[in-house]
């Protein structure tokens, strides 16, 4: 595990990711997903296990329950559901929940253009808004309106040579095999409460859990969804010999621009040797990742309190290249969700 003072540089004012630590550099593709640990804060409840939806009570207002014997819920940034025989929303802010509260949510924006039916208890997975959705998303926060982000997952349709309509199913679920790729391919870490993800070697996004029991359940909604998106529209062209392609997700096994490790090349020195390379390419890969954080556009950052929750407070992080939301204990961050703009 190595420090890098950059993470916190993408957390605004004095709020402190003291004692988060990167991991190893993970690649899939044009997907880089860089894992963090740090110090696990219980009293939590896990958004699979813990949060449910409800009711859909009409179009744009769904209601979510908090099912945990104890723990309050934070309500992650952008979750989605998708319903069997029910209109699929997803939410535009996050929230808390106490155990056995229930809330409705009267902003939450309908992705699903036409399609009537109402919540049913069948078949209930839940995603994160794509990156590409997400800025507009928050800006939407608060605004009542069910169609209001039909016009963005119409163009972003289109953008992946899709019929231009309202539908994020679409993508979420016609193309669900190809984005859970990333999944199989990129593997959480013990210990592991967060992750930076980059795409393209861009800077997409920076994710924080309370502990990781937390991030364990929202792996599959990041990582596939959230970041996977656009992971797969930005996939470079086919790849030459020894390089495999399966529905347009690249199958390398080593990193892009590399060719594969041979003990053959090392001579006497064999599996040490060998050993020494990949360390080598780790700390190589570390110290590219540093460069695309400290190429990451900065600006002004204004935070904006949403919600309280005894010594929790949930805020709204806005800036020219950065937005999301993230909640703190004092000066100690318990959560965030931050994505490039």
């Amino acid at each position: 595990m190595t420090r890098m003072t950059a993470l916190d540089t993408l957390v605004p004012g004095p709020l402190s990711l003291a004692g988060h630590r990167l991991g190893t550099p993970q690649q899939a593709g044009a997907l880089t997903m860089v894992p963090i640990a740090g110090p696990a804060l219980p009293g939590f409840a896990p958004p699979r296990t813990g949060l449910k939806l409800t009711r859909v009570a009409g179009y744009g207002q769904v209601e979510l329950a908090n099912r945990a014997d104890s723990g309050v819920a934070i309500v992650p940034l952008h979750i989605g559901y998708i319903q069997d025989r029910a209109q699929n929303h997803a939410l535009c802010r996050s929230a808390f929940l106490a155990a056995g509260q229930t809330v409705r949510f009267d902003d939450a924006c309908c992705v699903q253009q036409s399609q009537g039916g109402y919540l049913s208890e069948r078949d209930q997975w839940f995603f994160v808004l794509p990156l590409e959705l997400r800025a507009r998303a928050l800006d939407l926060r608060g605004v009542t309106g069910y169609s209001k982000l039909w016009d963005d997952i119409a163009a972003l349709n289109a953008r992946h040579g899709l019929p231009r309509r309202g539908h994020l199913e679409q993508i979420l679920s016609r193309k669900r095999a190809v984005l859970t790729q990333f999944q199989s391919r990129l593997e959480p870490q013990p210990g592991q409460l967060g992750a930076l993800f980059f795409v393209s070697g861009r800077f997409a996004g920076l994710e924080i859990a309370p502990d990781p029991g937390y991030f364990a359940e929202m792996w599959t909604a990041l990582v596939c969804f959230a970041y996977g998106v656009a992971a797969w529209h930005a996939e470079p062209a086919p790849p030459g010999p020894g390089a495999a392609l399966c529905d347009g997700v690249r199958h390398d096994a080593t990193p892009y621009g590399t060719t594969p490790y041979e003990t053959t090349a090392y001579g006497a020195a064999g599996l040490a040797g060998l050993r020494a390379a990949l360390e080598r390419d780790r700390s190589a890969r570390l110290t590219e990742i540093g460069g695309w954080l400290a190429d990451l556009p900065t600006g002004p950052v204004e935070l904006h309190e949403e919600e309280r929750y005894l010594d929790l407070r949930l805020s709204t992080v806005t800036g020219p290249h950065l937005a999301g939301q993230i909640v703190t204990d004092g000066d100690r961050t318990v959560y965030a969700s931050l994505f490039a703009r």
